[in-house]
C-alpha cells in the first residue's frame, strides 16, 4: 500500500521532534574539549551531564575530589593547575559513581576501573613525548599457552630498522607490568616504545627487542591460580613465551643479551625468575617491586657467589613516597647483610632525589646516574 505524500512528510516531522533533544545532546557532546591543556599548563576538564546533581573530578596532581560547575547548557568544568610536565591519571565522580572522561579516548585499563591520562608537556620535550626521530614497531600477538591451557596475549616492540638489518640478532628484554595491568599497559600508559625510540635516536640505548606478556595467571588450573603465584607465570614465559619469541623474532639466545625487569608485581616476578634461572637471565630489574618471599628467595640468596658469577647487574629502585618502599629498603639491607657474610661483592648501594636507593649486585658492571622511569 502507497502512503500518501502528506503522510511521509508527517511522518518525518514526527520523528524529527522525537530526535530532535537526542541529536541536540549529541552534538553537545561532540563539541566539548575535555582535557583541555593551556600553555602555562592549567588544565580545564569538561563533562556533559545535564542531568547529574554533582559532578567532581579525581586527579592525580591534586589531593581529594575537585567541585565542578554546571553551565546552562548542562556542561560541568572545572579549571585546575598549573602542573609539574607528566602524565597524570583523572576521573569523574558523577553523583557518587566513577567514570571516565567520554571526551578522551587515553585510557588506562585496571583490574575492574577505568582512568583517563592526560599529558603536561615541559619546555622541551620530555623523554616520554613523540618527537621526530626513528619509530619502532609494537606488534601484538594471540598466543597459546600449552603450560596454561589458555591463549594469552602478547606485545613486541621491535627498534627502528629490525625489518631490514635481516642478519642482525637483537637482545632482549622481558618486561613485566604491575598488578591488575594488561600486556599493553608499558605501551599505551608507560609509553616503553616510545622512551626506547627517543633513547635510540640519541645514542642512549641498544637497539634491542622488547617482550611484554600477560602476567595474571587466574584461568590457570587450579593448583596454580592466584596472584602472588609465580610459578604458574614463570612456567609460562619459560615453556611457552620465550620460544615463540625465539621462532618469530630475531633474538639473541645468549643468557647475556636476555634481560628480565618489571614493575610492582612484575618486579617481584622478575625477581623470581631472573634470579631462579640465572641460566637464562644475565641482567634483572625491579620497579617499585612487590619483593618476593619465602624458601625459593631465601635458596636463591643462600649462594650469592653462584649469582655473580652469571648475574651482569641486579637493578633496584623505589621511590621513597612509594608504599612499596620500606619492603624494597628491607629487601636491600637483607642483600647487604649477605654480602658481609660472603666474598661475593653484594652490593653497592645507590641513592638518588626522590627515587630511593638502589642495589647494584656485581658484578662486574655498576649502575649510575639518576634514575627516571626507564631512563
Amino acid at each position: 500500500m502507497r502512503i500518501p505524500r502528506l503522510g511521509n512528510v508527517v511522518l518525518c516531522l514526527s520523528l524529527s521532534a522525537c530526535l530532535t533533544p537526542q541529536l541536540r545532546a549529541a552534538g553537545q557532546r561532540q563539541n566539548i574539549i575535555s582535557p583541555e591543556v593551556h600553555a602555562d599548563r592549567r588544565m580545564t576538564f569538561r563533562l556533559y551531564a545535564p542531568g547529574a546533581n554533582n559532578v567532581g573530578l579525581s586527579a592525580q596532581f591534586m589531593p581529594g575530589i575537585q567541585p565542578m560547575r554546571k553551565d546552562n547548557s548542562g556542561v560541568w568544568s572545572i579549571t585546575l593547575g598549573p602542573a609539574e610536565p607528566d602524565i597524570y591519571e583523572y576521573n569523574f565522580i558523577v553523583d557518587g559513581l566513577e567514570i571516565a572522561d567520554p571526551s578522551n579516548s587515553w585510557v588506562k585499563i585496571w583490574l575492574r576501573t577505568a582512568k583517563n591520562l592526560v599529558l603536561i608537556p615541559g619546555d622541551e620535550p620530555m623523554f616520554f613525548e613523540e618527537q621526530k626521530v626513528p619509530h619502532g614497531t609494537v606488534h601484538i600477538h594471540r598466543c597459546q599457552s600449552t603450560s596454561l591451557v589458555v591463549t594469552r596475549a602478547l606485545y613486541v616492540y621491535t627498534p627502528p630498522g629490525y625489518e631490514t638489518n635481516q642478519e642482525t640478532k637483537y637482545p632482549v628484554l622481558y618486561l613485566l607490568h604491575g598488578l591488575g595491568d594488561a600486556e599493553d599497559t608499558w605501551t599505551v600508559v608507560g609509553r616503553a616504545n616510545v622512551i626506547v625510540d627517543n633513547l635510540l635516536a640519541k645514542n642512549k640505548a641498544r637497539p634491542l627487542v622488547i617482550v611484554m606478556p600477560y602476567g595474571h595467571t587466574r584461568s590457570a588450573p587450579p593448583h596454580m591460580r592466584s596472584v602472588g603465584n609465580y610459578a604458574a607465570f614463570e612456567r609460562d614465559l619459560i615453556e611457552d613465551v620465550i620460544p615463540y619469541v625465539q621462532n618469530c623474532y630475531r633474538v639473541s639466545t645468549d643468557r647475556k643479551d636476555r634481560a628480565i625487569a618489571g614493575l610492582s608485581m612484575g618486579g617481584g616476578q622478575a625477581l623470581t625468575v631472573g634470579l631462579g634461572n640465572l641460566e637464562l637471565f644475565g641482567w634483572t630489574g625491579a620497579f617499585s617491586s612487590a619483593v618476593p618471599r619465602g624458601q625459593n628467595l631465601d635458596k636463591l640468596l643462600a649462594e650469592p657467589n653462584s649469582i655473580n658469577e652469571k648475574l651482569n647487574l641486579l637493578w633496584v629502585g623505589c621511590g621513597r613516597m612509594d608504599f612499596l618502599f620500606q619492603e624494597n629498603q628491607r629487601f636491600i639491607e637483607r642483600l647487604k647483610a649477605t654480602r658481609s657474610n660472603t666474598s661475593a661483592t653484594l652490593p653497592t648501594v645507590l641513592t638518588s632525589g626522590d627515587y630511593g636507593g638502589i642495589i647494584c649486585m656485581n658484578l662486574s658492571r655498576c649502575c649510575s646516574g639518576r634514575i627516571s622511569n626507564l631512563q
